[in-house]
């Protein structure tokens, strides 16, 4: 949806180089519109902007959660990082009880946070990649800084703001 408001957890610096690099690397070259990101909703309506960064405000003055690269995840036809964070897990349990009935179908599902490296590749090429990933995987932690809203535009997106923890 073309105009859709998309929240994600801001990576810390050092993280989303590493990740991004991984995204460069492993994505393919003409499907790759996006950095590395952590998505926590895909599509609210444009007219909750304004009610968003005044939420992503107040939520913002916690200090920022804890988080680990927690594993990997096999997207069929992609690669991706699982994330655990329980306190990033409630910050979004809030924001969508705060929206409530403006959500999506995938958004009011339960969330899986990660970080994808690869997408939209032959299974045969992602297996080779989760099995490279896998054999030197080790949980990390994950330095999450605050909370950004982007516009998507039919591919890449537009930030609108990002709000980061203070606490």
């Amino acid at each position: 949806m073309t105009g859709a408001l998309i929240v994600t957890a801001g990576l810390g610096a050092s993280d989303f180089a590493r990740l991004d690099a991984q995204r460069r690397r492993y994505f393919p070259p003409e499907r790759n519109l996006l950095s590395a990101h952590l998505t926590m909703f895909h599509a609210l309506p444009p007219s909750a902007e304004d009610e968003a960064r005044s939420l992503f405000a107040r939520l913002a003055v916690a200090p920022a959660p804890a988080a680990e690269i927690s594993g990997l995840i096999n997207l069929g036809r992609g690669v991706a990082y699982a994330v655990r964070s329980p306190r990033l897990e409630d910050i979004r349990r809030r924001i969508a009880e705060h929206f409530r009935g403006l959500l999506t179908a995938q958004d009011a599902n339960r969330w899986r946070p990660h970080v994808t490296v690869q997408n939209k590749v032959d299974p045969s090429r992602s297996r080779a990649l989760l099995a490279e990933l896998s054999a030197s995987f080790r949980p990390r932690s994950l330095r999450i800084e605050g909370i950004a809203l982007h516009r998507y535009l039919g591919g890449p997106w537009e930030p609108l703001g990002s709000w980061p923890f203070r606490g």
